[in-house]
């Protein structure tokens, strides 16, 4: 009789949860591929589309730590989230009715201080309030990646429906059913204030260092991949229903192991998974660097559930693990940061060594996976369980 309940209580959690993932990621799914199509359809030329694009990757590096400083200071988790999310839709509205490159600019940064905080937050509530539950996360968060790809596969229509110059307002409209959906999310157990000692800042704790470096480098050695692999699949003649069909099968794959990781066994654990992120990355990445024949690409699309699927639940589990009760969010900003800063770093060589190199740049991207690898390896026996 006792059962039962436990399990409504759980099953509630994760159903609201799984919701606003997959509202937010909605929103993400459009901000990615067609934002800078809303900027040039508001008139900006190319540099100061990147300029402003720049903006929320520098304002992450403050925002994404102060945020979840603040969240965990006062044991705030769902209260920072309900926040930062109804924040985002007013900041994003902002953006769709600012005139002009420097206030376009200006909103996008207000925006952005409480947009760039909200996976790491979603993240820690998620991690806090499954595993006081027994729930596992990446059934919960798959939801995100589902409409991640629906977002994008879906804007091509949708561009034939708007406007460009409307193309915000849809982002707009998809932050605010995620704010709507974030006042459903249940309260985490409070902890009272001043019932701990102050805890130790996760930058300084070796293990914390240690994966946050492994985990951005293997996400790094993504970067020719999300830069240019379309560029370079046309012109070899790849058609855009084939090369959207692969993309596809990519995040198609990494679903598929968010939705069975509640059943891996225990004894894989973070560093486990963020082994076989890293193999698979090596794997991926060699492959590639060999100009492989067409009938080999589904395969090592699919090696996506490992090189992004499984380094992306062995960072966030491990940071849950290790992470004292009160820094919780914290760590995962800082993981967030230490991901950006290596992904922009990748992206500002990768263009380079296509250029120089063409395939074979894939090369250098399996070496940087290599060395996570490496890092995950140099971990103390026992320092994930």
């Amino acid at each position: 009789m006792t059962a039962a309940p436990s399990k409504m209580v759980n099953d509630r959690f994760s159903l609201w949860l799984a919701a606003y993932y997959a509202a937010f990621f909605v929103a993400i799914g459009l901000v990615t591929p067609f934002f800078p199509k809303w900027l040039e359809a508001r008139g900006l030329d190319a540099a100061a589309i990147g300029l402003v694009l720049a903006i929320p990757m520098v304002v992450r590096l403050a925002a994404m730590p102060a945020v979840a400083a603040w969240a965990d200071r006062h044991g705030r988790l769902r209260a920072a989230l309900i926040g930062c999310t109804f924040l985002s839709a007013a900041g994003y509205a902002l953006v769709g009715v600012a005139q002009g490159v420097f206030w376009i600019a200006a909103a996008l940064a207000l925006a952005s201080i409480v947009y760039t905080p909200l996976v790491p937050l979603a993240d820690a509530y998620a991690l806090k309030g499954l595993r006081a539950r027994g729930g596992a996360y990446g059934p919960v968060r798959l939801w995100g990646s589902v409409t991640f790809m629906i977002a994008n596969l879906g804007g091509g229509t949708m561009l034939i429906l708007i406007a460009p110059v409307h193309l915000i307002w849809p982002i707009v409209a998809s932050l605010a059913v995620a704010a709507l959906l974030s006042l459903a999310l249940t309260p985490l157990e409070a902890v009272p204030a001043g019932s701990a000692a102050p805890a130790a800042q996760p930058l300084l704790d070796r293990r914390f260092v240690t994966v946050a470096l492994a985990a951005s480098l293997i996400q790094a050695s993504h970067a020719i991949y999300y830069g240019f692999s379309i560029i370079m699949w046309t012109a070899e003649g790849y058609g855009g229903m084939a090369i959207g069909a692969l993309w596809a099968l990519g995040v198609l794959a990494e679903i598929g192991l968010f939705a069975m990781s509640g059943a891996l066994p225990r004894w894989i654990g973070p560093a486990g998974l963020l082994s076989l992120g890293a193999i698979g990355a090596v794997l991926r990445w060699g492959a590639m660097a060999l100009d492989p024949p067409a009938a080999l690409l589904p395969v090592l699309q699919c090696l996506h559930a490992l090189s992004y699927g499984a380094t992306h639940l062995g960072a966030v589990q491990f940071m849950g693990q290790v992470a004292p009760e009160r820094r919780g969010a914290s760590a995962q900003a800082y993981l967030s940061v230490a991901l950006g800063a290596g992904m922009a770093l990748a992206m500002s060589v990768s263009g380079v060594l296509v250029e120089q190199l063409g395939a074979a740049a894939y090369g250098a991207m399996a070496l940087a996976a290599i060395a996570g690898l490496a890092l995950v390896w140099a971990l103390p026996r026992g320092a994930t369980a």
